[in-house]
């Protein structure tokens, strides 16, 4: 039996041909727009902050970071990706009952503007912090930077409006504050990663002035970049002192999962009576970055009008949905597949990753002892936890010294002046050890204190 003999397939329509067009004169002086009739945060050099690191190393390929504060991917499976994708498609059918058609609705449309997997992380809040929310009062976003982003823009409300922040600050607060027109009041950190005597005065000083300070911004364990975490006594007196000032704490936690030894502390949220902290969360340090799944705990009551309430997160979903409309599903289903393979617990998804850190930390610390034996003028702190170590040297840190580390001695590491908004020359410098692999990091100390002595021999002006 032969088979049938098909028609040839048609033959594809050319191209419409278009009109050549019109010759343009030549302008080399002209441009389409002028800076100056453009928001003015998008000429800050703050703004540049955030890839600057990525340029130079995109300079410098053959240099070890001790800059990146990345998380290590050593672990890293093309193949994880597949599998937590058909753990989340098995929740949707075995548990939430959906068949075919509703699988690939949740995973290929749009979705909910506050998110797919918001009961997974109310889960997840439970099991591993203590954190006990409905699954509504959170907003799954994209990153952890625009539940930051979405939280100033619905406190902002006119040019009174002012935002604290521990001293010194992520830069992507800063950032976020510029494009909003949102000022960001310093608070010292102190030893204890806040002086609340100076956070008090900074509070009683912008109302002075006819402002409002409607929060105030921290990273409770191993911030960037200070490496410090607040003691239990700490946190309870900061929401103390929240309370009686009537402001908000914007609890940023993407390290806390990560103590060199020893039990984790409590979060605020979970120390949290009054609903006075807003917990802005990341999968990115324990699933993967990639996912680019971030999330709001906003469980406070807004009242709107007599018995009108609404919860925070319903109000951050509004503004969300003229943002980015939704968190993707695909990305949520991942991150949501990730988390029901290790029973919600974050703890228990990074216990191989914690051991990398908790060794690669010593071993930096213990480097740096080794080689800048005392009396040193080289000294740094030493964190309980995290990714990040201080180091000041005698010698001033510039950009231009970074560029010349990565060119002459092949490491790299982040200048501390850009967390310091308006602190242009510092000598101060951090280490990072959470991207490079364990056999890495003493190559890596060996190039930066080549470096470093390099330098502190220098004239001054050098390099």
């Amino acid at each position: 039996m032969t088979a049938p003999v098909r028609p040839p397939l048609p033959a594809p329509e050319a191209a419409p041909v278009r009109p050549p067009l019109p010759a343009r004169d030549a302008a080399p002086e002209r441009a389409d727009l002028d800076a100056s009739g453009l928001h003015g945060s998008l000429t800050d050099p703050l703004l540049s902050a955030m890839t600057f690191l990525n340029e130079v190393a995109g300079r410098h390929p053959e240099a070890l970071s001790l800059a990146a504060g990345t998380p290590y991917e050593g672990f890293y499976d093309v193949e994880d990706v597949h599998r937590a994708l058909r753990a989340y498609c098995a929740h949707l059918r075995e548990e939430r009952g959906y068949d075919e058609r509703h699988v690939r609705r949740a995973l290929l449309q749009y979705g909910r503007t506050k998110g797919i997997i918001h009961d997974l992380i109310a889960r997840y809040l439970s099991v591993d912090e203590g954190v006990d929310v409905d699954p509504e009062a959170i907003v799954v976003t994209t990153g952890c930077q625009e539940a930051l982003l979405l939280t100033m823009r619905a406190l902002k409300r006119d040019e009174r409006d002012v935002l604290l922040a521990v001293d010194p600050v992520y830069v992507g607060v800063t950032g976020a504050a510029r494009l909003l027109d949102l000022p960001v009041h310093p608070v010292a950190g102190g030893t204890d990663g806040v002086d609340l005597g100076d956070l008090r005065r900074r509070i009683h000083r912008a109302r002075a002035a006819g402002q409002r300070p409607r929060a105030c911004y921290l990273v409770p364990d191993f911030a960037n970049p200070t490496g410090l975490r607040l003691s239990l006594a700490t946190r309870l007196a900061l929401l103390d002192l929240a309370e009686q000032e009537d402001v908000l704490l914007l609890e940023d936690n993407p390290y806390g999962l990560f103590p060199l030894e020893g039990q984790r502390l409590p979060t605020l949220k979970a120390l949290d009576t009054n609903r006075r902290v807003v917990h802005l969360g990341s999968l990115s340090k324990s699933v993967f970055p990639g996912v680019r799944i971030g999330f709001a705990v906003a469980d406070q009551q807004v009242r709107q009008g007599p018995g009108d309430r609404v919860l925070f997160a319903d109000l951050l979903a509004k503004a969300k949905s003229m943002v980015t409309v939704n968190t993707a599903p695909l990305s949520q289903a991942v991150a949501g597949g990730w988390l029901l393979e290790h029973g919600c617990s974050l703890a228990r998804a990074t216990q191989d990753v914690r051991e990398v850190y908790r060794r690669n930390l010593r071993q930096l610390v213990d480097g740096l002892a080794a080689r800048f034996p005392a009396p040193s003028p080289v000294t740094w702190n030493t964190p309980d936890g995290g990714f990040f170590v201080v180091v000041d040297v005698p010698f001033e840190v510039t950009d231009a010294t970074l560029e010349y580390s990565a060119a002459r001695h092949g490491v790299l590491w982040t200048p501390l002046h850009h967390f310091y908004d308006g602190r242009p020359v510092l000598r101060s410098l951090r280490l990072s050890i959470s991207a490079l692999e364990p056999d890495d990091v003493d190559d890596a100390l060996d190039r930066f204190a080549g470096f470093v002595h390099a330098c502190a021999g220098a004239s001054p002006g050098s390099p």
